[in-house]
């Protein structure tokens, strides 16, 4: 029998998400600050809540997909939260990106009350998510993964057991710091190559065919040749990492002077950009005319 889903946070990827689950034959309670981002999927057989403590009483397994530290602060500490209504024995699988502090203390929480929990935060943005092929990092007891295995399977092409909880926070920051740098990276060749006089696209050209042969260029590189940056992964998220990141390496002493010099440029265009804009947009920080 397959266990009764709650699921909460339904933005860019969560959305995607939760009906990919309920394609599956899942149960799915949903709760979204916003409760019209609720309707679609409830059309689509979701049962919406009114509260993340409703969603959570409703589950055997609660999903969370939030956009920072204080928006997941607020589901499962703030006004009729989730912690409240999880049930002992049921699992808690979290998909935000936050610090790896974080989720260690939301571990120590569910542990209070015989909730099983994993910190999953996922990479292989929008299209991923749409098509179930997202890749998930996993922080928390081995057997709890395997346990949540079956809810994973239409969510994603490969989940990846990094070790305890905090680690698959930590290998998420990790590994978004150097996309930021590579797109950081990117513009900035972009901008020396056009400034000579060679078109952005012959650059382009040239590295996929080198050691400069990056996946990130079938995503990115059109986006910025284009100008086209409706946000997949928001810039306001991604900056939100960065910062995340550094202050990670702060912690653990850990001097990161590229990543700090990056921020300035994607901290430079976020401050500039009147609407909700990819990260790619940091090419802004160079696209003068």
């Amino acid at each position: 029998m397959k266990p009764a889903l709650g699921f909460i946070g339904l933005g860019l990827m969560g959305r995607p998400m939760a009906a990919n689950l309920l394609k599956a034959g899942f149960s799915v309670t949903v709760w979204n600050r916003t409760a019209s981002r609720m309707d679609p999927l409830v059309a689509q057989g979701a049962r919406a809540a009114a509260s993340p403590r409703e969603a959570a009483a409703a589950s055997d397994v609660l999903i969370t997909i939030v956009s920072d530290p204080p928006a997941l602060e607020r589901v499962l500490w703030g006004e009729q939260c989730a912690l409240e209504g999880l049930r002992r024995g049921s699992v808690l699988v979290d998909s935000s990106t936050v610090s790896p502090a974080l989720a260690r203390r939301v571990a120590a929480a569910c542990a209070e009350r015989g909730v099983e929990f994993l910190d999953a935060p996922v990479t292989g943005g929008t299209w991923g998510a749409e098509k179930g092929e997202l890749t998930v990092m996993v922080g928390g007891p081995a057997e709890t993964l395997a346990r949540v295995e079956p809810v994973l399977a239409p969510l994603a092409k490969r989940w990846i057991h990094l070790g305890p909880n905090g680690a698959g926070q930590t290998v998420k920051l990790a590994m978004n710091l150097l996309l930021a740098l590579e797109v950081d990276a990117l513009v900035e060749a972009l901008a020396l190559a056009t400034a000579g006089g060679v078109p952005g696209e012959r650059l382009v050209e040239v590295m996929q065919s080198s050691m400069g042969r990056a996946p990130l260029l079938d995503i990115k590189a059109p986006l910025i040749l284009q100008r086209n940056y409706a946000p997949s992964f928001p810039l306001r998220l991604m900056h939100k990492d960065l910062t995340l990141a550094l202050d990670l390496a702060k912690e653990l002493g850990v001097s990161l002077p590229v990543g700090t010099a990056a921020r300035e440029a994607y901290d430079q265009v976020l401050r500039a950009a009147r609407e909700d804009v990819d990260y790619a947009a940091v090419a802004r920080y160079y696209q003068k005319s």
